[in-house]
């Protein structure tokens, strides 16, 4: 360590947030340098980036603005950083997360060592499962419209660390480069795509929203991924009563609630047959609403419960149509699952998880193009429908494991929907 240097951040540290932004890889920021890139000349851009934290000097670049299309048909912005900015980032992070995380929370569930959105999705199911009520929240642009001030000052109530402090500000402040290399000044906000940004989010929420809930309506459980809040609610009255407070709470901490998104909704089943226009609502990627399900000893029931949405599932048909599978010709079909495979084991790592044969209806598409292709490739299946379908149950059998949704249990879950 240089003891002339006005900041104390060890070349460790740097290396340390360096193997983590490896791992995560990532896009190329506004300078257009990858990671591979970047490691051309490690040692040299490592010192650099070291010498100019430790001296206060670093100035972050701007972060490049990137559109990704929203399950509702919109966009939402990413502000995808500099490798060398990444890396900056997760110094601060490594230090700033280990004073905020113990505080969090039990219901926080975004972007958290050890936890998870299967977890936040199995205690939400159980919780729809005790109380009639749900008030879906949806914060209007979250991420773009942070307040600046109220989060710092967080920030501040938990570390008096000066470079920390600095340089989560220049973060803050950097500009947006457009696609067209215009640079754009923020007021307020944090990039989604920054490796800091869900840490500071969290902290922020954790001031505006959970620690509001804990002292005002402690007898209300909620779970929170992020931005994406589910509260449990005894009665719509309750409910409806809640959804105002948020309004007005959210309002003073510079935050608005969605009008059309934010709903309440009544959590149908076979014990509840109260008669109420809203009946589901979607969570991290799934779809909770009433379902067919079966007893152990084979009684059907309706049960309120999560099952892959779908946004989700036409997002994964419109994937499996761009591979565009059927004429890969080229191909045979070992190689056409093993291109697929990390695809596709992520899909049903992911939204397997419950009620999984709604997933599978959705990945037929898959087979639908494997059916195709084989009817290009094998002169034999042409125009012949059955026989490619028995060509297909016999390759099943005796290669169950050859896609991720072949494999045995896949079937398990609901029936159907009512």
């Amino acid at each position: 360590m240089d003891k002339a240097k006005p900041f104390s951040i060890s070349k460790r540290e740097v290396w340390m947030a360096y193997k983590q932004v490896k791992a995560n890889r990532g896009a190329a920021g506004f300078d257009g340098q990858t990671i591979d890139e970047f490691d051309k000349d490690l040692k040299n851009n490592l010192y650099r980036l070291w010498n100019r934290l430790s001296s206060g000097s670093y100035m972050p670049s701007p972060v490049r603005r990137v559109d990704i299309p929203k399950r509702d048909g919109g966009m939402r912005p990413l502000g995808i950083p500099t490798v060398t900015d990444r890396i900056a980032q997760m110094v601060v992070k490594r230090y700033l997360e280990p004073l905020v995380e113990p505080i969090f929370h039990k219901d926080s569930y975004g972007y958290r060592p050890n936890r998870s959105a299967h977890e936040a999705l199995a205690v939400a199911r159980q919780r729809c499962w005790r109380q009639d009520w749900v008030l879906d929240l949806d914060i209007k642009g979250f991420f773009d419209n942070i307040d600046w001030e109220l989060l710092m000052r967080a920030v501040r109530f938990h570390s008096n660390c000066p470079w920390a402090l600095l340089y989560i500000e220049r973060w803050l402040k950097a500009p947006v480069g457009m696609q067209d290399g215009t640079l754009v000044r923020r007021e307020k906000g944090t990039p989604q795509g920054g490796v800091i940004s869900p840490l500071l989010a969290n902290l922020f929420l954790h001031y505006a929203f959970d620690e509001w809930m804990k002292r005002n309506h402690p007898d209300i459980s909620f779970e929170r991924y992020a931005d994406d809040v589910i509260c449990h609610c005894r009665s719509e009255a309750q409910a409806l009563s809640l959804r105002q407070e948020l309004e007005d709470r959210l309002a003073d901490c510079k935050l608005e609630l969605h009008p059309q998104k934010t709903k309440i909704v009544y959590c149908k089943d076979s014990n509840r047959q109260q008669d109420f226009p809203e009946r589901s609502f979607d969570f991290l990627g799934f779809t909770f609403r009433p379902r067919t399900a079966m007893t152990h000893s084979g009684r059907l029931f309706v049960s309120f419960s999560p099952a892959v949405s779908n946004r989700a599932a036409k997002a994964m048909r419109q994937t499996v149509r761009r591979w565009r599978l059927h004429f890969r010709n080229d191909l045979d079909l070992e190689e056409i699952a093993k291109w697929a495979r990390p695809v596709l084991q992520g899909w049903v790592n992911y939204y397997g998880r419950f009620n999984r044969s709604v997933l599978l209806d959705a990945l037929r598409t898959v087979d639908k193009f494997i059916l195709r292709w084989a009817q290009r490739k094998y002169k034999r299946l042409r125009n012949h429908y059955k026989r490619t379908w028995d060509w297909l149950r016999a390759i099943k059998s005796r290669q169950p494991d050859l896609f991720a949704h072949w494999r045995n249990g896949l079937n398990g879950g609901a029936i159907g929907a009512v």
